[in-house]
């Protein structure tokens, strides 16, 4: 057991590198964006482009592991991610920074679908839940210590603490720390076995049988074995030939429609949107850039304290429930941030104005006493002002002086939002989509789901800023309450349970020759 967590640990450190870039993006679009003076698209590229990156990955990365095994692809993951670290911090250019990011998109996207996979792959079914959810904790790892480094470098700058910090180099120095776990990442794959389900594929008994000894002991080791061996002398005749047709055959039609709800649903709410833009949308609420900062922190300390929550009971209470009340709960949660956005009003003295410290204030002495009910008509009047490019270095303090609202009721939706995403959608659906699909569809099922997650992913995070700008913080987060409240009636009817199975019964129940 100690192995197994060990291996899972190390291959789900991809999963940790994916949460620290996604998490460090938040904050460095906020430097790098008014330095590169980005427009809404420009902005929500550079944040997307790894998403649309990973969608290609994903497709591609399960059927190729299929062929010349999970390690071998895992250790180029941990490379790529290292290149995409140091060129991003070098990055010169708005294009050489998407590039570079779309490096790391590569990366993350093969790492989400083949960690749980090989992780399923070495695990039992008394344990495959819990140690799949590792790929989940690490994330949300990542998440935590990319919000906090970005919290640090940005305090030691405004502080003027750090003499060599500045505001053209800080953002860098948040991308390129990334690179120190992806050197770690690279030199532990070397570590882990190959997986032994893929083993058995290629014929390599011997070596997978001393695989499973090495995880689970002698005995068990050896049920494992023929279990395996069973699955994959039953599909033997079709095994050499899978094609992604196959995967719409009707045998294979509930998995499918299964998968693919949750592989949609998992991103459509929006958690992506929240992770990317969280100190772009804590600013929103008019508790100042620091505060912003500082509130990621918080946010990314729920993620991992219910992912942990996520882990003690996936194997107790089951897939199913947790799915079910997390889903529910995000929708209320996604919904009571729209109805704080939408109290809120935003007003300017003169002697909030005299008390900026940008160039150009006086041009805002025009709205001064001026009542603004909603963030898309006060924002549109201070651009036109300022320009988009002094708006958005300056974004922050000119929110903390106007608005007035409850921030903390926003506040509690959001981190609502994220404990309820963090205890099911998150961790539930990888370790599902590990366990739904027959071993001789499972590399390419779970690319094909894992490329639509992405799709989605990659499209609310183009689209964000855009709804930020045209349809305002109120409606933008009631559209993704809205989409969760429809998915958690679509899911009550169709989602099984799979806890306590092995991957051969949950096979001989959901598929159907």
């Amino acid at each position: 057991m100690k192995k197994s967590l060990f291996v899972a640990f190390v291959v789900s450190l991809g999963g940790f590198l994916f949460g620290f870039d996604a998490g460090i993006i938040s904050g460095v679009m906020s430097y790098a964006g008014p330095e590169f003076n980005l427009s809404d698209g420009q902005l929500g590229w550079a944040v997307s482009s790894p998403s649309f990156a990973s969608m290609f990955a994903m497709l591609v990365s399960g059927r190729l592991s299929d062929i010349i095994g999970r390690k071998r692809i895992l250790i180029m993951v941990a490379f790529l991610y290292a290149l995409s670290a140091i060129l991003s911090a070098y990055a010169t250019s708005y294009e050489m920074l998407y590039i570079a990011r779309m490096i790391g998109g590569l990366a993350f996207g093969a790492a989400l679908i083949l960690a749980p996979t090989y992780i399923a792959e070495i695990s039992s079914a008394k344990n495959r839940g819990q140690l799949v959810s590792i790929q989940q904790l690490n994330i949300v790892l990542g998440f935590f210590a990319a919000f906090l480094s970005n919290y640090f470098f940005n305090k030691a700058f405004t502080s003027g603490e750090s003499t060599f910090l500045t505001e053209a180099n800080v953002w860098r120095w948040m991308l390129g720390v990334e690179f120190l776990p992806a050197i770690l990442y690279f030199i532990l794959m070397f570590f882990v076995p190959k997986s032994p389900r893929w083993l058995f594929t290629k014929n390599r008994r011997e070596e997978a049988v001393l695989v499973l000894e090495s995880m689970h002991g002698a005995s068990l080791a050896q049920e494992e074995a023929h279990m395996i061996v069973d699955s994959l002398e039953k599909n033997k005749a079709v095994e050499e030939n899978v094609r992604l047709k196959d995967l719409f055959k009707p045998a294979l039609k509930f998995v499918m429609i299964v998968g693919l709800v949750i592989g949609v649903l998992q991103q459509i709410t929006g958690i992506n949107a929240i992770y990317f833009y969280a100190t772009s949308i804590f600013k929103q609420t008019g508790i100042g850039t620091d505060a912003a900062f500082a509130s990621g922190i918080l946010l990314s300390l729920t993620t991992v304290a219910f992912t942990i929550v996520a882990m003690f009971l996936i194997d107790r209470m089951g897939r199913r429930p947790l799915m079910l009340v997390g889903v529910g709960g995000i929708a209320l949660s996604l919904l009571i941030c729209a109805y704080g956005f939408n109290q809120a009003t935003y007003n300017l003295s003169s002697e909030k104005i005299a008390r900026f410290e940008f160039n150009g204030k006086e041009k805002l002495e025009g709205f001064s006493g001026q009542t603004f009910n909603n963030d898309l008509e006060f924002k549109n009047a201070m651009k036109s002002a300022l320009g988009n490019q002094v708006y958005s270095k300056n974004e922050g303090v000119i929110l903390e002086a106007a608005t007035s609202m409850n921030a903390v009721l926003v506040l509690i939706g959001i981190l609502g939002f994220i404990a309820c995403f963090a205890f099911s959608l998150g961790p539930v659906m990888w370790v599902m989509l590990s366990e739904l699909f027959p071993n001789m569809y499972r590399g390419l099922a779970i690319g094909v789901i894992g490329f639509v997650n992405s799709f989605v992913s990659w499209l609310v995070q183009q689209v964000f800023p855009w709804e930020l700008s045209n349809l305002g913080n109120a409606m933008s987060f009631f559209i993704f309450g809205a989409i969760a409240l429809v998915g958690f009636f679509i899911m009550l009817n169709i989602l099984p349970e799979t806890k306590g199975k092995s991957l051969e019964e949950i096979e001989q129940d959901l598929v159907k020759a």
